[in-house]
């Protein structure tokens, strides 16, 4: 069964057969459309290719996006729901979320993408760029510096021209609560930036005509337009998912594994919190967890009496 018409199904149910308010018809259909469009994503489109493994990663993702605990309930109360109702209807063999647990905002350690893989995929992506393609340098530039700089995908897709300084190697951003901070990039991203700086950007913009309203931002869609949070996320998937032994997906993925890199480096904890814009050392904390958890896995791996 077609996951989409299987979803629609479901919501015209709770409304017209089991009378639910309008308010949670709405929240059902809100969720289960969000929910439909990231299991699309990753080819999930049917109903006999759903399974507990998506149903927590979707969970597992929309808690590191940052919702509310109120909202990751309700996102779990909606596939639980769904499920339920599913294997009621013989859809599936047996209710899928039957052991789904609600996941608690920052419970599990984030994903980090292996130093290895980050140079193999960097390494792929400049080769890309060497074809003189406008997306492709852009895409090299946009991996290069979420990674080098730590930046979330908000505060890169809203960087202007201004905002870097490419002799001092920094940059300019706006994070949560519109707080502005400076932070460092490396020669690398640097050198991926002014490449695309030399061509691309000038010939994606060409592409909007004289009103794309974008002249000002750094990174522009392949419209021509100021790059949107959405088309970041695309980009990084699709280099994540070019790359053997990734399971990351998501620029936050490189946020988390470029503060886990620098404390695995030697960096001060109170530097990395200020590079990545946190309000509480609390949140930075979590990468040092990391790092402990990565020597202890090293240890377990290679000591003959772990």
């Amino acid at each position: 069964m077609d996951l989409a018409a299987a979803t629609d199904s479901f919501v015209a149910y709770v409304r017209d057969e089991r009378n639910y308010s309008s308010e949670t018809v709405r929240a059902y259909r809100s969720d289960l459309a969000t929910f439909r469009a990231w299991a699309e994503r990753r080819s999930v489109t049917t109903v006999e290719s759903l399974d507990l493994p998506v149903l927590r990663d979707w969970l597992w993702a929309s808690a590191q996006d940052g919702l509310a605990p109120r909202t990751l309930a309700r996102r779990s109360a909606a596939l639980k729901s769904f499920c339920h109702w599913l294997a009621v209807t013989e859809a599936t063999p047996h209710d899928l979320a039957g052991r789904l647990r609600t996941p608690k905002s920052g419970s599990r350690l984030p994903e980090v993408v292996q130093r290895t893989q980050i140079d193999d995929l960097l390494e792929r992506l400049a080769a890309e760029a060497e074809s003189g393609e406008p997306i492709a340098r852009r895409d090299r530039a946009v991996i290069e510096l979420l990674y080098a700089s730590g930046i979330r995908v908000s505060e890169l897709c809203g960087l202007d021209l201004g905002d870097l300084d490419l002799d001092r190697l920094t940059a300019r951003v706006t994070g949560k609560g519109d707080k502005e901070r400076v932070v460092p990039f490396g020669i690398p991203a640097r050198s991926a930036v002014v490449d695309y700086l030399a061509d691309a950007r000038v010939r994606l913009l060409e592409r909007a005509g004289e009103r794309s309203g974008a002249e000002t931002a750094l990174f522009l869609g392949a419209r021509g337009r100021r790059l949107g949070t959405r088309a970041a996320y695309t980009i990084v998937e699709r280099v994540f998912a070019g790359t053997e032994g990734i399971a990351a997906s998501g620029p936050h993925s490189l946020r988390h594994s470029a503060a886990t890199h620098l404390l695995d480096g030697g960096a001060d904890l109170r530097s990395v919190q200020e590079l990545l814009g946190h309000a509480s050392l609390g949140t930075t904390q979590i990468y040092t967890h990391v790092s402990m958890e990565r020597l202890a896995q090293s240890y377990r791996q290679a000591h003959p009496r772990a």
